[in-house]
């Protein structure tokens, strides 16, 4: 009995050393940062402006996006903005010059990102650095 409780504190020690080396390592603005994680599986409420930041050096980012509707992507992300109705600054540029101007596209929050919707679901997810 006495060496199954220690097996059991023994294995409890080494998961929470475990995840303090982890968050030491991997800790804001890391797409292995566990509050990003989780909330990337929908069980931490991290501010989505930071995880919209953290998605650029996320290499999976479109399984969050593709096949979402309007108001899925509400949900996960707080609000979003028709493109359509982008001024003729820096976004409604990089809209138009896409090379999909009549697709309807939305803006994730205030971010750099762009969603195509195709039928009502996201077709594709663009950055709109540098475009």
């Amino acid at each position: 009995m006495r060496k199954l409780v220690k097996l059991l504190v023994m294995i409890v020690v080494v998961l929470i050393l475990s995840v303090g080396v982890w968050e030491l390592l991997y800790h804001d603005a890391d797409k292995k940062d566990l509050r990003y994680i989780g909330w990337r599986h929908g069980i931490y409420p991290l501010d989505p402006d930071s995880a919209l930041e953290t998605m650029v050096g996320d290499a999976h980012r479109e399984d969050m996006v593709l096949g979402k509707t309007e108001a899925e992507l509400i949900k996960k992300f707080g609000y979003v903005t028709p493109l359509s109705q982008a001024d003729d600054g820096y976004y409604g540029f990089c809209y138009r010059t896409s090379g999909r101007p009549s697709q309807p596209a939305l803006r994730l929050r205030n971010s750099n990102w762009m969603v195509l919707m195709k039928d009502g679901r996201v077709e594709d997810i663009v950055l709109l650095k540098g475009c």
